[in-house]
């Protein structure tokens, strides 16, 4: 017996008379409590029997289910917290979205860095999982947004290091496992029905062994006993083929689907008409979805064959459903035609209540990272909801959603999804076209469109296969659609901006004492003295390490003090200053000797333009809050001496009256002199009480975080910040740009800089005013009226140019006319602009004649216009042309122009252009 198989064997399982069996058809070992069960419960080994066959003597809606499971835990000792966002990457870096309760408290707690909130703890975290996507409205089970249930203890070893946030064991395997059946019993299920499959988890560099707990068909729940790390020396490999070794903490993980639960004591025919009932109703009656009695008794016994259509099970979904229609009794293209729709419909229901959590937790749609998974799931509902026939817009289904999931920003979410569908019809209208363009171009090489092309399509254009079939089918092309395309395409996105190499840390830092940070103690000190405890050369210059410092390093994106660094023998510059770790390195110009007493200076101007810099970044990210609503996110910031900006997350380019708002509420903060207060509570306590809008510029470690209260505004931050916000003295916005779909970037001046940037553009003012001779009030309009003019008469050049053109066609402008194949053409030099070039060419084509014109003004031009119907081609002539003076040219059969560097060669080309006419014409 290995030690992973010995790691399932229970005590409780012994003493409630388990067995131990493997599964005939799947071949998964079990523990069960019924003798003659030779499955292992899960589809599709077995089917679900509790629909139309309730699991529990009682009916429950989701609330119902929630409270009912909490209790059960609150009443066994367990601490009810709050859920946390659907963004995952509101308070860590490393992933996107929440797809599990463990999620809230990885990596920091989980590792023994930080404690939980509570241990044990539960919760009920709404989830959401892009990779189940395609699964949604086919398996019956499959929901992307869903909430997990979960109770967790966080348990640490007896040999584990003594600095971990909490030590010794809370629970392990066997109490989990007895709490878990307790449920059942408690919710009147028959635990002889209940099976629990031994499955090892792997995940996220850690691993352990895990069952799945299975019900009358359906999986309610997932024990996680999380208590190896990836290690390439480790004992243990794994099913995903790395070896891992035994962690110094071991957690118990734990996942009940709320949903599946409601389901379950519900016994309808889908999870989606438990926890959608009146979405599902009014999707049924919009789309003009009726069933005849027949029809309903088909789609419930389907129903309950549905888990075979799992995605990540079936080697062939056609298969699949080939397989449920034969033990139907009826054709595949009758049950194809009945369900399809009815899943569409499950799909749309599931996908609104996604972005209606993604939007009400304020997620932006963008391009990257969190916005595009959001505006994927958006245009995919967008493309079921035109297919089934639903006609209600989406921005009313999702706030159906939003208003039962309770949340207070719905008419953001609305304007939100309005403002993005419009953008998705917008692009569909361009990508159409580069779609016809392909399916041509495969159709004509009787290829087919590979599933790469489709993602990238996707990605470009928003194109979902979908339409790619349609316009292929069209001019005769065949498609390759993967039955989980949408789960590919969010694989290339679901993961965090960050990647690479970590950089690696100065081993010779390794036995250096923490730099004591004085910046903390008092931000407007300016001298200090310190040790120097160490000097290391690196290629430009030395890194100086102290024992204390006023110096700030760089970091969220402050720029580093500079100053100098004094001994009785020496001064040197300090240039630059990182944080490796906990200590601080000095990079200067020189070496200013090791283990004597340095005295510091920073350069204070530099100090307090930065402190106002900071400060004033907190107040205009809080007044564009106010102005544009709670979605507003910092998505990068980088503070300057002469000017600072914000990238926030917004859905709309912002306009000048929008700008001038968040200016004045900006200017109305430090007008009023509000206190700056910094503190360094609980993490948790600090999470609970603010929420994780704490985490604008960086997610930082440690059981205690530094706030930074300016006025109502409160964020986590390490940076250096003025004591009032008046001492910021203005804050001026300089401008606006869109630096990707979905932030904005303001980019603004605080204080003095303010001043030199208004003073600035009032000189580029008064300049503009002595150019034009007015007075500087005088400049908007005096601007306006020569830019009109200025319009007005390129317009009458323009007008003059054709009517020159036009004098020289009809014969104003000499030119030699021959004959070509039955057609006049007219060879003229005209040395001028091409645009007159051009209309002349046209002038002259407009009377049936074809025109070759030249120009030497700028080197050698051609411009040939052929009239319809003439055996002449403009592209074929001007090439020729062009190679006579050195260079080249073409376009099409009826209009080109072209050139070379030779203007001496001008004449001589145009003189042979009547033989290079009859050339073209002949061949």
């Amino acid at each position: 017996m290995t030690d992973l198989e010995e790691a399932y064997r229970l005590e409780y399982f012994e003493e409630e008379g388990f067995m131990r069996k493997q599964c005939s058809q799947c071949g998964a070992h079990f523990w069960t409590r019924d003798e003659s069960r030779e499955t292992c419960g899960e589809p599709p080994c077995d089917d679900y029997s509790f629909i139309d066959n309730p699991g529990f003597p009682e009916e429950y809606t989701l609330e119902e289910m929630r409270e009912a499971f909490l209790s059960f835990f609150e009443d066994r000792d367990h601490e009810r917290i709050d859920p946390y966002p659907v963004a995952a990457n509101r308070w860590r870096d490393d992933v996107l979205l929440t797809q599990a309760s463990i999620y809230d408290f990885q990596p920091l707690v989980t590792s023994g860095k930080t404690p939980p909130p509570a241990n044990p703890l539960t919760i009920s975290q709404p989830c959401i999982r892009m990779q189940d996507i395609d699964n949604v409205g086919k398996t019956g089970r499959h929901t992307m947004a869903f909430e997990m249930m979960a109770h967790h203890a966080f348990n640490a070893r007896e040999d584990a290091p003594d600095d971990l946030a909490y030590q010794g064991e809370v629970y392990w395997k066997d109490e989990t496992v007895e709490l878990c059946d307790e449920f059942f019993v408690d919710m009147g299920a028959d635990p002889e029905e209940v099976t629990y499959i031994e499955d090892p988890w792997v995940g996220g560099g850690n691993a352990g062994p895990a069952f799945e707990v299975l019900y009358r068909g359906a999986e309610l729940a997932t024990l996680v006993f999380m208590s190896l790390e990836q290690d390439p020396e480790g004992e243990y490999e794994m099913k995903d083929g790395n070896r891992y070794s035994p962690m110094d903490t071991y957690i118990v993980d734990t996942g009940y689907g709320l949903e599946r639960w409601t389901w379950v004591s519900q016994g309808t025919p889908t999870v989606y008409e438990a926890i959608y009932p009146d979405t599902i109703e009014f999707l049924k009656e919009n789309a003009g979805i009726e069933l005849s009695e027949e029809e309903r008794d088909l789609v419930r016994r389907s129903s309950k064959l549905a888990g075979r259509m799992d995605i990540d099970e079936a080697e062939d979904i056609a298969a699949a459903r080939d397989n449920i229609a034969d033990k139907l009794g009826v054709e595949t293209e009758y049950v194809e035609r009945l369900l399809s729709p009815l899943e569409d419909i499950y799909a749309i229901a599931d996908h609104a209540r996604t972005l209606a959590y993604m939007f009400g937790d304020g997620i932006v749609p963008s391009n990257v990272g969190t916005g595009y998974l959001a505006r994927m799931v958006l245009r995919r509902t967008k493309r079921l909801v035109d297919d089934v026939g639903v006609d209600a817009p989406i921005d009313e289904l999702v706030d159906m959603q939003a208003d039962r999931l309770g949340y207070e920003n719905r008419d953001t979410i609305r304007e939100i999804v309005r403002n993005e569908v419009q953008k998705y019809e917008e692009t569909l209208d361009r990508g159409g076209r580069r779609v016809r363009q392909i399916a041509q171009e495969h159709a004509d090489d009787d290829r087919p469109i590979p599933r790469e092309t489709l993602v990238e399509l996707y990605d470009s254009h928003g194109i979902q296969p979908g339409m790619v079939e349609e316009i292929a089918d069209e001019v005769g092309a065949t498609v390759d659609v993967p039955d989980d395309f949408y789960s590919l395409v969010a694989q290339r996105h679901d993961t965090t901006a960050g990647g690479g190499e970590a950089e690696q840390t100065d081993e010779r830092l390794a036995d250096l004492p923490e730099t004591e940070r004085l910046f903390y103690d008092d931000q407007y000190r300016s001298e200090f003295e310190a040790v120097i405890l160490d000097v290391f050369e690196r290629e430009e210059g030395y890194d100086v390490v102290l024992d204390q410092t006023m110096f700030y390093p760089e970091g969220g994106g402050q720029p580093a003090d500079r100053g100098t660094l004094s001994t009785d023998e020496t001064t040197v510059d300090v240039r630059d200053v990182q944080r490796e770790g906990d200590v601080i390195l000095h990079r200067t110009d020189e070496n200013p000797g090791k283990g004597g007493f340095v005295r510091g200076q920073i350069d204070v101007e530099r100090r307090r333009r930065l402190m106002r810099h900071h400060t004033a970044t907190h107040v205009v990210i809080h007044a564009a809050r106010q102005i544009l609503g709670d979605h507003i996110r910092q998505a990068g910031a980088q503070k300057g001496t002469h000017s600072s900006r914000i990238d926030i997350t917004h859905f709309r380019r912002l306009d000048r009256d929008t700008i001038k708002a968040i200016e004045r509420l900006a200017n109305d903060i430090v007008l009023e002199d509000v206190s700056v207060q910094v503190e360094w509570p609980d993490r948790h306590e600090a999470e609970e009480t603010f929420g994780f809008d704490l985490y604008q510029g960086g997610i930082p470690a440690g059981e205690n975080i530094r706030l930074v209260h300016v006025g109502e505004d409160v964020q986590a931050c390490g940076g250096t910040h003025v004591r009032h916000t008046g001492e910021i003295g203005a804050i001026k916005i300089l401008s606006t740009e869109r630096v990707q779909d979905g932030v904005e970037r303001l980019t603004f001046a605080a204080g003095e800089a303010a001043i030199e940037h208004v003073q600035a553009m009032e000189d580029d003012l008064l300049d503009a005013a002595e150019a034009f001779d007015v007075s500087p009030e005088e400049v908007p309009a005096t601007a306006e009226r020569f830019f009109t003019e200025w319009k007005e008469r390129g317009k009458r050049i323009e007008e003059l140019k054709e009517e020159l053109a036009t004098a020289r066609a009809s014969g104003g402008t000499a030119g030699e006319e021959v004959e070509v194949g039955g057609t006049v053409a007219v060879v003229q030099r005209v040395d001028t602009d091409m645009d007159e070039l051009r209309a002349t060419a046209n002038a002259i084509a407009e009377e049936g004649k074809i025109a070759v014109v030249g120009s030497g003004l700028d080197g050698a031009q051609f411009v040939v216009a052929v009239p319809e119907g003439s055996a002449v081609n403009a592209g074929a002539v001007v090439s020729e042309l062009a190679s006579r003076v050195g260079g080249g040219g073409g376009g099409p059969p009826d209009f080109a122009q072209g050139g070379g560097p030779d203007v001496d060669a001008l004449e001589d080309a145009l003189e042979a252009a009547p033989d290079v006419l009859r050339s073209v014409a002949e061949a």
